[in-house]
């Protein structure tokens, strides 16, 4: 028989699937593409529409702080013209006085020092007959001083350290060459220091004290220069805040002693320690000290 009148070669079951298999995966292959495309344009549909929010966000929270800029420009230099105009200053009562003050400290006091105006403002009411509004006026004063160094506080003890002393000035009167509180060691940044604080003198007119403070680095890994004692001498009272009155030390650190309180017998005080980056906005840290931060972090 010739080839030509050859049976065709009988199919087996893989042949039967692919027949039928070929289309379907085709049609398959089809909806995957449509699939693919939808999603993908969903997905950058989506992209968009979150690249356009985010940059709407931006720009609100950005004009947001251009108005709170300039609202604070203009409160600022109204303010400040209160205290400094003669002009101004002439038809301002005492309480008008205190309440600018009350408003400059509670908006700037992280970035001015205003013991000179809380200074000023107390020398114009002692001046004052003793009536109950004068003592109203020296206890706004020294409440809003209070307030702000709590505010402060609250601040640097988030990322520093601190310990209390009391000083008594029955002991103080008895050692005119000063005590020495009871001494202490402080760990901020990897950096333990030691700290011996001496109290010298107390004024009861003023309501300050003096102090020395000496301050030494612990620790084998440190630079020689910070195993030599840092040594300052200053007065404290309830208008020196610590974010703005400190004492610089190594490794762009602060150190600030805060006065608690002062009666008859005694003073309670607040000994901080807290990186220079929680420091007042004009306490800018030294261009050394900024490169070594930057080589602290690059070699962690």
């Amino acid at each position: 028989m010739a080839d030509s009148d050859e049976l065709p070669p009988k199919k087996d079951t893989w042949d039967k699937a692919k027949v039928i298999l070929e289309p379907v995966g085709g049609l398959l292959t089809a909806i995957a593409v449509a699939l693919l495309g939808f999603y993908g344009s969903r997905l950058l549909e989506s992209r968009q529409t979150l690249d356009s929010n985010y940059r709407l966000y931006s720009e609100l929270m950005s004009q947001r702080e251009q108005s709170e800029s300039a609202l604070r420009k203009d409160m600022f230099q109204s303010i400040i013209n209160s205290f400094l105009n003669p002009a101004t200053k002439a038809g301002q009562s005492v309480d008008a006085q205190v309440l600018n003050l009350e408003l400059l400290a509670y908006n700037f006091h992280e970035s001015l020092n205003l013991k000179p105006l809380f200074l000023h403002l107390e020398r114009e009411i002692e001046t004052m007959p003793d009536t109950p509004a004068r003592k109203s006026f020296l206890d706004r004063l020294e409440q809003l001083a209070r307030d702000v160094t709590r505010k402060q506080m609250l601040s640097l003890e988030e990322a520093g350290k601190k310990f209390d002393r009391p000083v008594p000035f029955d002991s103080l009167k008895a050692n005119p060459g000063g005590i020495l509180l009871d001494e202490d060691s402080l760990t901020v940044g990897d950096i333990k220091r030691s700290f011996r604080i001496f109290a010298l003198e107390s004024d009861p007119k003023t309501r300050s004290l003096k102090f020395r403070m000496e301050v030494r680095a612990l620790g084998d890994s440190l630079e020689k220069i910070d195993m030599e004692p840092n040594i300052v001498e200053f007065w404290v009272d309830f208008y020196d805040f610590p974010m703005i009155d400190n004492t610089r030390l190594s490794h762009d650190q602060r150190a600030a002693i805060v006065l608690n309180n002062f009666d008859e017998n005694s003073a309670d005080i607040t000994l901080l320690e807290f990186p220079g980056s929680h420091a007042s906005l004009q306490e800018k840290p030294y261009f050394e000290e900024i490169i070594q931060n930057l080589w602290k972090s690059g070699s962690k």
